[in-house]
C-alpha cells in the first residue's frame, strides 16, 4: 500500500468559479512556500507559486504571484487556472475542465477533463531550496496539445502590495527560460522543451477577495514577464520550474521522486503506517512548519514557522508546538536543534516572543514563552533522554529561575508572599491572549495569570528532577514548588466552581470562564486537587469545547463575541473573546484522560477536528474558528500549534506511553 496519504476533492468541494474556497500549501523547509486557491486565482496578497525566504526563515518575497495556464488543442483553448479581477470578473475562468484536486502527500494534483483531453497538473517544491516545480502530463488527447503559460512576477515583501508605475524590470527570454531581474533578485521560469517570449507590461487590478473580507487592500498589480509555450506529448510529463538566484533551476526528472521519498521517510520515522489517514496527513503537515535558522555563530539550527501565511517564528508558538511537531513524529534531534536556537538568544532569563520578519533584534514581550521553553525541554528529556543535552540546557534553566526570583522585564517575577508569578504593566500584552489595537490591549491580564502559574509549578517539578539527575542541589526548587502549590489554591473560585483566570489584577481577581485553567487540571501539573481538576475539566467540556477546539471565553460570559470578521480592529477585538482555538485541544485531552481515564470518550471529543483538514487549508488545520456554530475557520489556514497539539492529543490517546 502507498505510504503517502491521498485525499481527493471533487467538484462538489472545488467550485472553481467561487470568490473564495479551500487553499493549498506547499512549504520548502526554509520559510518559503507556494500557496493559492484551487482555481489558481490569488485570493490573498500572501498567495504565490513562489514565495521565497531570501534570509531563511524570513525576508519572504512574493516572486511569482500567479501563472495563467491554458492548453491549446486545435483551435480550442482550455483554461487550467483562473484569474479574479478587482471589478469582480473572472477571466480566464477554469471551471469547465477542472474535475478534481488530489493531495498526494502535500503535493496538490489537479485533474482536468475537457473535449477529449485528460490532463494532470502537479506541484511541489524542492526541500531546502527556493524552487517550485510543476509538471503537466497529458493522459489522453484527440490531437496535439500545446501548453501556454503567462508568467506574472513581483519582488515585494509578502505583507505588502505592488502597484503599477513607469518602472520596468529587466526581462530576458532565452529558449525556454524567462529571467526577470528585480535589482539583485532574479526570478526564473523555465519550461522544459519550451519557447519564451518576453513582455514587461503591467497587469493591473488583480482582485484579492480574501483581503477584501478582512478589511484590507483588496487589489494589486503585477509585471507580466512574458509567455512560455511547449508541446505536451501524451504520457510524457513536461516540467515548469520557478526559482530565484543567480542560476536558474533546471527541469529534473528525479525531483518529484526525491520529494516523495522524503515525505515517505517522515511517515516511517513517525511510525504511523497503521494510524488513520488524517493522522498521517498531520505528520506531513507538521513538517511544513519546521524550518532553518542559523545561530549567532553561524551554526545551522531549526525553528518553527507559527503559521502560514503571515507568521514568522514566535517563541511561545514554537515551544507549545515542539512536542507535537518533533517528538510525536519521531524527530527529537529537530527538537534539540530548536531549543538550542532559542537558548542562543535568551536574555534576562527570557526567550524571544518573536523574531521580526525584517530580521531585526528579537522581541521579548512575553511572560509565558519561557515557561513553555522549560516545558519543551522537559518533554524532550522524557521522550528521548540525553544527559549531555540536559546538561547543556541546564545553565539556561538556572538563568530562568534566577531572573524569575529577582525579577525581569515587564514586571515579571516571583511574589514571595504566595510563591506565584506576577506579570504585566499597562500598555503591553504578555500572555498568549495578546491582541492589541493601537494602544488598546484587548485582554491585558495584568497580575497572576492562571496558566502561567500552572506552568511555573510544572517547571519546578521538572527542575527538581533535572537537578537531581545532574547532581545539583534540588532543595531550592523544592522550596519554590511547595510555596507555589500552596499559593495556587488562591486561584480556586468556590462561588463559580472553577479557577479565577487572573489573580491580583488592577481590578481584583478576574472570574470569567476561560480555558487557561485547563493547564492546571493536568495531573502532571499537580496544581489542583483531583476534585477541583474534575470540575475544571467538566466545565471546559460543557461550556468551552467545540468540534474545532476550545472557546477562549464562555458563551454566557460578559463580552463574548461569537463571530470573527470585519476589519483589523473588529477581528482583534474578537480574537480571544470567544473565538475557538484548536491548540487548546492538547491540554484539554490530556486533562480529560487524567480525570476520566476514558480513551474512547477522549477520542470522540478529538475526532471531529480531523474534518478540518478538508475545509480551508487542505491537509492542515487553521489557526482559529468562530465561537458560534458552524464554527467557520478563520485566521491562518495552517497553524503550527493547531497541527501539533492535535497530533499530541491523538498520541496521548493512542500511545499513552509516549
Amino acid at each position: 500500500m502507498d505510504a503517502l496519504p491521498i485525499s481527493v476533492f471533487g467538484r462538489d468541494a472545488l467550485n472553481p468559479a467561487a470568490d473564495v474556497g479551500p487553499e493549498w500549501l506547499v512549504a520548502n523547509g526554509m520559510g518559503g512556500y507556494a500557496s493559492s486557491s484551487l482555481s489558481g486565482a490569488p485570493q490573498r496578497a500572501y498567495h504565490g507559486l513562489l514565495v521565497a525566504a531570501l534570509a531563511p526563515p524570513v525576508d519572504r518575497r512574493v516572486l511569482v504571484p500567479a501563472l495563467v495556464e491554458t492548453v491549446v488543442v486545435g483551435d480550442r483553448r482550455i483554461a487550467l487556472t483562473a484569474m479574479h479581477w478587482a471589478d469582480g470578473t473572472v477571466s480566464p475562468e477554469a471551471s469547465e475542465a477542472l474535475v478534481s484536486v488530489t493531495l498526494d502527500g502535500t503535493s496538490p494534483v489537479w485533474r482536468y477533463e475537457c473535449r477529449g483531453v485528460s490532463l494532470e497538473r502537479r506541484l511541489w517544491m524542492d526541500h531546502g531550496a527556493n524552487v517550485t516545480r510543476l509538471s503537466y502530463t497529458v493522459l489522453r488527447a484527440p490531437a496535439d496539445v500545446t501548453l501556454s503559460v503567462e508568467v506574472l512576477t513581483d519582488c515585494r515583501d509578502y505583507h505588502s502590495r505592488t502597484f503599477a508605475s513607469d518602472w520596468r524590470p529587466d526581462i530576458e527570454a532565452q529558449a525556454g527560460r524567462l529571467t526577470t531581474q528585480f535589482g539583485p533578485v532574479s526570478v526564473h521560469a523555465v519550461l522544459e522543451n519550451g519557447y519564451a517570449t518576453a513582455d514587461g507590461a503591467w497587469w493591473r487590478d488583480v482582485g484579492l477577495v480574501s483581503e477584501r473580507q478582512r478589511g484590507l487592500t483588496d487589489h494589486e498589480d503585477h509585471i507580466h514577464s512574458g509567455s512560455l509555450t511547449a508541446p505536451l506529448p501524451v504520457g510524457l510529463p513536461v516540467q515548469l520550474v520557478l526559482s530565484t538566484g543567480e542560476t536558474a533551476a533546471r527541469p529534473d526528472p528525479t525531483a518529484q521522486a526525491a520529494e516523495r521519498a522524503r515525505q515517505t521517510a517522515l511517515l516511517d520515522r513517525a511510525q504511523v503506517q497503521d494510524a488513520p489517514e488524517w493522522v498521517r496527513r498531520l505528520v506531513l503537515a507538521a513538517d511544513q512548519f519546521v524550518v532553518r535558522r542559523t545561530l549567532r555563530d553561524g551554526t545551522p539550527a531549526h525553528t518553527v514557522i507559527a503559521g502560514y501565511h503571515w507568521f514568522a517564528d514566535w517563541g511561545r508558538d514554537t515551544m507549545i508546538s515542539l512536542p507535537g511537531l518533533a517528538l510525536v513524529t519521531g524527530r527529537p534531534e529537530i527538537a534539540r536543534s530548536i531549543l538550542r536556537a532559542f537558548a542562543d538568544v535568551m536574555d534576562q532569563g527570557m526567550i524571544p516572543n518573536r523574531f521580526p520578519d525584517a530580521g531585526s533584534a528579537p522581541e521579548f514581550n512575553t511572560v509565558d514563552a519561557t515557561f513553555w521553553f522549560v516545558e519543551a525541554i522537559a518533554a524532550v528529556d522524557a521522550a528521548s533522554p540525553d544527559p549531555e543535552f540536559l546538561a547543556e540546557m541546564f545553565p539556561a534553566l538556572e538563568q530562568i529561575m534566577a531572573h524569575l526570583r529577582s525579577g525581569t522585564r515587564y514586571g515579571i517575577g516571583l511574589d514571595p508572599s504566595d510563591g506565584l508569578i506576577r506579570a504585566g504593566e499597562p500598555g503591553v500584552q504578555l500572555t498568549w491572549m495578546d491582541a492589541r489595537v493601537g494602544d488598546w490591549v484587548v485582554t491585558p491580564r495584568i497580575g497572576k495569570p492562571v496558566e502561567v502559574n500552572a506552568l511555573w509549578i510544572s517547571n519546578l517539578r521538572f527542575m527538581l528532577r533535572a537537578a537531581a539527575q545532574l547532581g545539583h542541589d534540588p532543595a531550592p526548587y523544592r522550596a519554590l514548588l511547595d510555596a507555589a502549590v500552596q499559593g495556587f489554591q488562591r486561584f480556586w473560585n468556590p462561588e463559580r466552581g472553577f479557577c479565577f483566570d487572573v489573580l491580583d489584577g488592577p481590578n481584583g481577581h478576574e472570574s470569567l470562564l476561560r480555558p487557561n485553567q485547563i493547564l492546571a487540571a493536568r495531573a502532571a501539573t499537580g496544581a489542583l486537587s483531583a476534585e477541583q481538576a474534575a470540575k475544571v475539566v467538566a466545565v471546559c467540556e460543557a461550556e468551552l469545547w467545540t468540534a474545532c477546539g476550545l472557546r477562549s471565553l464562555g458563551m454566557s460570559e460578559p463580552g463574548y463575541v461569537g463571530r470573527y470578521g470585519g476589519d483589523q480592529t473588529a477581528r482583534d477585538a474578537a480574537y480571544h473573546m470567544g473565538t475557538v482555538w484548536t491548540w487548546l485541544i492538547g491540554p484539554f485531552i490530556e486533562a480529560h484522560l487524567d480525570t476520566y481515564a476514558d480513551p474512547a470518550r477522549a477520542f470522540d471529543l478529538l475526532r471531529p477536528l480531523a474534518d478540518q483538514l478538508r475545509i480551508e487549508g487542505l491537509g492542515t488545520v487553521s489557526e482559529i474558528f468562530e465561537g458560534d456554530a458552524p464554527h467557520a475557520p478563520r485566521g491562518c489556514i495552517a497553524q503550527a500549534w493547531s497541527v501539533a497539539e492535535l497530533l499530541r492529543a491523538w498520541a496521548l490517546i493512542a500511545r499513552p506511553a509516549l
